[in-house]
């Protein structure tokens, strides 16, 4: 009890110290960010535009689609360019081509290659030299480069519109005529994108060869290039992650760990009586299904439209489905059902620990579940709604499609999830309290699932910290706040206490040995996870001194993944350890699969892109999307689908029950996921790093790269993991049918099943 008193006491000292380095890294972002001009002018006085029109252009690019339909500073999705590479390319090669034109009256690619490497050695220091006046709060143009600006400007404006001579481009970047008919808006979006690329290719006050975003993207015809920074914190964190993990080997191969306990001779959960609230949960795994079958079916159109661009075999679906709206839908709805199965698991578990069900317990599940259903389906319709019938940027911002990558929903139901959330945490309080008061083995344990329900529901604020008009690189600080650790901190230490409690409750392990191992194991995914959130904002106008904090921290988040596998075996084992231990067979192996996507989606994978060197060729690529596949379902998803089957074992009949169902639907999941990533996603995003390395981001992002026949290949290629994938997640609604349709329910002495009752 006392080493655990003082593994408390660390936890709490790394939180304190990890959240305030990671606030003074905000502020320091605050203070330090690329300035918004009042005015852009040219030398001559004309305005080209203004900081009211900067920031209306990101309003309307994020109304248009946003981080669904492109990206800025490599965040967003994968079909459209990065903009604000594209801008800078765009815009390089027209003024070195006015100069061409005036000075030699010929084309650029018709001047010889001493000319051409002086107009190209003019064009670095014109678009490097940084011309903000922080006294005028002014950018000062050239007048060539501002005939250049112009000239990029009209090119946007004709996409975002209805020029029908980019109907072609259009459809290869997957985006319709006519995003933003808003004129205003369409005139700001411009000056949006100009500054973005503007940022990324200047020069810091006082730096050469530094620019705002620490060069990214690569673009060599203005020597953006890795700093030296991005290459010395990438070895140097590698060489710490190397270190760690020795450390962590050595001290789990001389630590002395208590055997497992012997197991009960039979399943002490059988006769669990699930009480009336607890059995209220079970449609909340019901929807969970259902998002998970309408997710695959976004992720499928979504992928396709990679090909086609507006249609699905032929049909004009984008008409009615447009890219930036399925893609929503796929990325929301991936975190909603994984959210949704581990909430419905604490307001199962609760009263099944404390063995008491408050007054009105089941009432507060099921308004709840139907709140959570309105918010669902409300901030589905009404993103669908805005984007479809252009809104515009208020409409999106506040009840729309906020355009932001995994936190797209409205403002309004934002605040609504965030109330309901605060309601979970107290449902989960009152159903644990008896259990916090009572000494116990077990306390700990239950605390470390209270408090990490705490943070879920405390964490969900920062999703309400940035507002319409909030400087681009602060709404990225936020917005990782709430991804990284919301979904990727604290929701896997509440899945984690969770997973050890039950095994506890099973009498699997010792609930001593598991109240030190579960805080010991958070102590080391927070020390390195809170700051290594910072690996997401290298690039985005944040200090230098973020790519070595990230660089570091990040690389500490990969040393507790190199131990999984031991893990995973001793729940294997664990499996085999009396014959009633079957009955959760699936359950277990959904558990033993979060192992191995952790090591391979999180770990392997992650870390490929992680170092500042890499992902500063990397990102926004689709190797990021195999890391996010591999991780987000293989660790988060396998876990909740494994919390759900576990749950349901005490919400249903035993004759409802079908392993047979629960076979097929195990490893078709988990092969499907295998081919998805590692025939199509990994080789794709193996060719688009070769394009950035070689060309630049510009370049791995273009038409000529994203629908040259080898990347159109390696997505039909996808298809049959798809298929496979598709499968397992029929055998998972067939098994949800047969509970549905069996007509009984669990009732005492059928909260859970021995082997030989399975199907």
């Amino acid at each position: 009890m006392h080493a655990t008193r003082k593994l408390w006491t660390w936890l709490a000292v790394i939180c304190v110290l990890s959240f305030t380095v990671l606030g003074w890294v905000g502020a320091e972002i605050y203070l330090t960010a690329p300035p918004i001009p009042k005015h852009i002018v040219t030398t001559d006085g004309q305005q080209l535009y203004s900081g009211e029109q900067v920031q209306r252009g990101q309003e309307a690019w994020l109304s248009a689609g946003g981080q669904q339909l492109g990206t800025v500073w490599g965040h967003g999705s994968y079909v459209a360019p990065d903009w604000s590479a594209d801008w800078l390319h765009r815009e390089s090669l027209a003024l070195r081509e006015i100069w061409a034109q005036r000075e030699f009256k010929v084309p650029f690619d018709q001047l010889n290659k001493s000319t051409q490497a002086a107009l190209t050695a003019r064009l670095q220091e014109e678009m490097r030299r940084n011309t903000y006046d922080k006294a005028s709060d002014t950018i000062t143009l050239s007048a060539d480069r501002a005939a250049a600006v112009r000239e990029v400007a009209s090119h946007y404006m004709g996409l975002f519109g209805t020029d029908p001579k980019l109907e072609a481009l259009r459809i290869q970047y997957a985006m319709n005529a006519n995003s933003l008919p808003d004129q205003d808006d369409l005139q700001a979006l411009p000056a949006f994108i100009f500054w973005s690329s503007w940022a990324a290719g200047t020069d810091r006050p006082g730096a050469t060869l530094l620019s705002y975003t620490s060069n990214w993207p690569s673009e060599p015809l203005i020597n953006n290039r890795p700093t030296a920074t991005a290459g010395i914190w990438s070895v140097a964190s590698i060489i710490l992650m190397i270190g760690a993990i020795a450390a962590m080997v050595m001290f789990h191969s001389t630590a002395k760990e208590e055997a497992d306990p012997v197991p009960p001779k039979n399943d002490p959960l059988f006769s669990l009586k699930a009480t009336p609230s607890m059995l209220a949960t079970k449609k909340y795994f019901f929807v969970v299904i259902g998002l998970i079958l309408a997710q695959v079916a976004m992720g499928a159109i979504t992928a396709h439209y990679a090909v086609e661009g507006h249609s699905f075999f032929g049909f004009p679906l984008a008409d009615i489905l447009p890219f930036t709206v399925s893609r929503t839908i796929h990325t929301q709805f991936a975190v909603l059902w994984i959210a949704t199965a581990w909430l419905a698991t604490g307001l199962y578990i609760a009263p099944a620990i404390s063995g008491h069900e408050p007054k009105f317990q089941k009432l507060g599940v099921n308004v709840l579940f139907y709140a959570l259903l309105f918010i669902v389906v409300g901030s589905t319709a009404m993103g669908w709604i805005g984007s479809v019938a252009h809104k515009g940027s208020a409409f999106q911002f506040w009840i729309g499609n906020q355009g932001l990558e995994f936190t797209s929903m409205g403002r309004v139901w934002q605040i609504l999830l965030f109330v309901g959330l605060l309601f979970w945490v107290t449902l989960l309080g009152r159903g644990l309290w008896p259990a916090l008061k009572k000494p116990s083995e077990s306390r700990g344990l239950i605390a470390m699932v209270f408090l990490s329900a705490l943070c879920i529901g405390g964490f969900y604020a920062t999703s309400l910290t940035w507002g319409r008009s909030t400087h681009y690189s602060m709404i990225e600080y936020w917005r990782w706040w709430l991804v990284h650790l919301w979904v990727e901190g604290f929701f896997e230490v509440f899945a984690t206490a969770v997973i050890a409690l039950l095994f506890t409750r099973l009498g699997l392990i010792r609930a001593a040995t598991a109240n030190s191992a579960i805080v010991l194991e958070t102590i080391v995914f927070l020390f390195g996870g809170i700051l290594g959130t910072l690996h997401h904002l290298y690039f985005t106008g944040t200090p230098t001194f973020v790519i070595a904090i990230g660089a570091m921290f990040s690389a500490l988040e990969v040393v507790p993944l190199s131990m999984i596998g031991v893990e995973a075996y001793r729940n294997y084992q664990r499996s085999k350890a009396a014959p009633w231990v079957q009955s959760y067979k699936w359950s277990i192996l959904c558990f033993i699969a979060v192992g191995f996507w952790n090591t391979v989606g999180a770990g392997l994978l992650g870390f490929s892109i992680n170092t500042p060197i890499a992902l500063y060729y990397m990102q926004g690529l689709n190797l990021t999307a195999a890391h996010g596949h591999a991780a987000l379902f293989g660790v988060y998803g396998m876990l909740g689908i494994g919390l759900m089957l576990f749950c349901l074992r005490g919400l249903v009949a035993r004759t409802a029950w079908a392993d047979s169902l629960l076979k097929p639907m195990f490893w078709l999941l988990n092969i499907g996921l295998a081919m998805m990533v590692f025939i199509s996603l990994v080789p794709a995003g193996i060719y688009q790093a070769w394009a950035s390395v070689t060309e630049g981001m510009w370049f791995a992002r273009s038409p000529e790269v994203v629908h040259s026949k080898v990347m159109e290949t390696l997505v039909w290629l996808r298809v049959p993991g798809d298929i496979v994938f598709a499968l397992g997640t029929l055998f998972l609604a067939l098994f949800a049918w047969r509970l549905m349709t069996s007509g009984g329910k669990a009732t005492a002495s059928q909260g859970a099943v021995t082997g030989a009752d399975r199907a």
